[in-house]
């Protein structure tokens, strides 16, 4: 009997060895990021959405998904998805409109979530001034780096209010981070700075927007070494980027 076993085990053997390797799964494939068509077509159906939705603007909903992401536990797309189309979280009707809003917001959600992972640069949302457009009646000075930004850091703080976990936590590598976005807010803006306002005062405001762009990036990736641990050690941006051209 232990023979004919040993013959058995060996023919089972032979036939798995003979057998063709089963394929492993492939990964699904990537989607590419946004590109600029795409983001003033997203910005364009934002704007179009029906009062009283109060939907974001493409830049505030770039801070806001960077906001989500950096939460210390992971947010649901059917909990942040409806701030988008409205600042107060308003459910808007299943419209064509509002299911390519919502791919798109989720295409740029994971890119980003890829970014930061990765702690690698990323192109923030946050546009020049087109000086060719139909404001040449307005005399005013042309906006600062940080008022350029100001757009993308509101969103940034939307999500901070809707979800807090990340501003609950007490650790004090995240209050310089905290304190570069936070100094772009016009100061009559920031009602309540907290603990970050002394460091507020003693920041320079950045002198270019490739500087506001690079503050930005810097910001989150240090969050997220607080937020999103990978390992011991900071890191840094792989490079900077220059800002996104006006569309």
């Amino acid at each position: 009997m232990a023979a004919g076993a040993a013959r058995a085990a060996r023919r089972d053997n032979a036939v798995m060895r003979d057998s063709p390797a089963r394929p492993a799964p492939s990964p699904a494939p990537l989607q590419a990021p946004l590109g600029d068509a795409e983001i003033a077509e997203l910005e364009g159906l934002l704007a179009a959405l029906p009062a009283p939705a109060q939907p974001l603007d493409a830049s505030a909903l770039d801070g806001y998904l960077c906001g989500v992401l950096l939460q210390p536990q992971p947010v649901p797309a059917v909990d942040w998805l409806p701030r988008v189309a409205d600042a107060d979280g308003t459910p808007v009707p299943d419209t064509p409109a509002w299911r390519r809003i919502a791919a798109l917001a989720r295409r740029r959600h994971d890119e980003l979530g890829r970014a930061i992972d990765a702690r690698a640069w990323f192109d923030p949302w946050v546009f020049e001034v087109d000086e060719s457009g139909d404001e040449a009646g307005d005399e005013g000075p042309p906006p600062t780096p940080s008022q350029l930004a100001q757009p993308w850091v509101a969103g940034f703080s939307l999500a901070l209010e809707s979800f807090p976990g990340l501003a609950a936590l007490d650790d004090r590598a995240l209050q310089e981070p905290l304190a570069v976005l936070f100094a772009m807010i016009d100061p009559e803006d920031l009602e309540d700075a907290g603990p970050l306002g002394p460091i507020i005062e003693t920041l320079e405001p950045p002198s270019t927007l490739a500087e506001a762009v690079e503050d930005l990036v810097r910001s989150v990736l240090l969050i997220a070494d607080v937020t999103r641990p990978r390992g011991a050690g900071r890191a840094a941006p792989a490079r900077r980027g220059p800002p996104r051209r006006p569309r």
